[in-house]
């Protein structure tokens, strides 16, 4: 379901700009998605996983738009993650049919809402308690369907998760032995080596991560029971993840979109991925030769992985954001910034700067091509309008 061309003479309510405009016409604070970085970045990433025997689930919490899915389904992706029930029901809603949901589920209405979702699409869940395992049966008998059902094992992360070894192999034991779940394998992610800057550390916690898997996988055969998926991994890691040889499935989502965060890593050539989400801000003071104050600010990037960084002018930095406002500390050739110039910052963190915003506009050079709504964002209930 790939975005519908609106004819530029007719504006999409609430939306900052029209197709076909410039990006000197588009209201700002505004999220943009460059289409030549995007379309290489997926495409990369697809090529990467050619010949392996893992398998792209991107996560979808990095960008939250149905339009992107499509995108990365028609390069190869099987299915996605989400992290949020309102996430996967929006992308089942567009026509993606295997979601897996990252996450332990225990309030009771989303409970009912991921059980119902079952029946339409083949969706899973994780678990790291029996006590979830008991609430979801519940759900499914109330809604009359059935779950798969991972079992969250701890490979490095120190979040969610069971020991590798027995506690897993209970666990998955357990939901073997419902009638309305199904074991389908385990969740084995360690978030904490995404960001670890240095080629070989990231190797090295990606090893270390397989290793405790393998347990965990051993365990599970031990009582009869076969992994259908062991998922995991991410941008960070995906290349050792598919080195080791484990995972079936990697979970890599912030390829497609990067931020200011993930550009700080060490990667290979091969493994580099172009910045293409960018929140575009427009000069509103200039109180000295050396500082510029722009319109975004906390309410349109998120800051929680370090201040954005400017694409166009590599001698300005950013400081000391409030609600509206962002500061620019300039240099050299940067103090030429005058008050109404445009400019493109590289967010620090994309999956919550996603967050803040209604609309990418997707341009193409100058050109506004396309606008897509960020349809998951925030937290949706049945019956809220997109």
């Amino acid at each position: 379901m790939l975005p519908v061309v609106i004819p530029a003479t007719l504006p999409i309510p609430g939306a900052p700009v029209r197709i076909g405009d410039t990006l000197e016409e588009i209201e700002t604070p505004a999220l943009l998605v460059d289409l030549d970085h995007l379309e290489t970045n997926i495409a990369r990433m697809a090529k990467l996983f050619q010949g392996t025997r893992a398998r792209l689930r991107p996560h979808a919490k990095a960008h939250k738009c149905p339009a992107i899915a499509h995108l990365q389904l028609a390069r190869g992706a099987v299915g996605f993650c989400c992290q949020t029930v309102s996430e996967a029901e929006v992308l089942v809603v567009e026509g993606i049919a295997d979601v897996l949901v990252t996450n332990q589920i225990v309030d009771p209405h989303k409970l009912d809402r991921l059980a119902a979702l079952s029946r339409r699409a083949a969706v899973a869940v994780c678990v790291d308690h029996p006590e979830q395992v008991h609430q979801l049966e519940a759900a499914c008998v109330r809604q009359d369907s059935r779950l798969g059902v991972l079992v969250e094992v701890d490979v490095g992360g120190g979040r969610c998760g069971v020991p590798p070894g027995s506690a897993a192999a209970n666990l998955a034991e357990r939901i073997a032995g419902s009638s309305r779940l199904h074991f389908a394998g385990l969740q084995a992610y360690n978030g904490k080596a995404q960001h670890l800057r240095g080629i070989e550390e990231r190797r090295a916690a990606a090893v270390n991560a397989a290793e405790h898997a393998s347990v965990a996988v051993a365990a599970v055969a031990s009582r009869g029971l076969v992994c259908e998926s062991v998922t995991g991994g991410g941008t960070g890691t995906f290349l050792f993840d598919l080195e080791a040889g484990l995972l079936t499935e990697i979970q890599a989502g912030s390829y497609a979109l990067m931020d200011a965060d993930y550009a700080r890593n060490q990667s290979e050539p091969r493994t580099t991925f172009a910045q293409a989400l960018q929140v575009l801000a427009t000069v509103i003071s200039r109180p000295a030769a050396d500082r510029a104050v722009i319109d975004a600010g906390l309410k349109a990037i998120a800051f929680d992985s370090g201040p954005p960084e400017p694409l166009d002018l590599r001698e300005a930095r950013c400081q000391r954001p409030s609600d509206e406002h962002c500061e620019l500390v300039l240099g050299g050739a940067a103090q030429s910034l005058s008050i109404g110039q445009k400019l493109r910052l590289a967010p620090g963190h994309c999956d919550p700067t996603i967050n803040l915003h209604d609309w990418l506009v997707a341009v193409r050079g100058d050109r506004v091509e396309a606008l897509w709504p960020i349809a998951a964002r925030g937290y949706r209930w049945p019956g809220q309008s997109s």
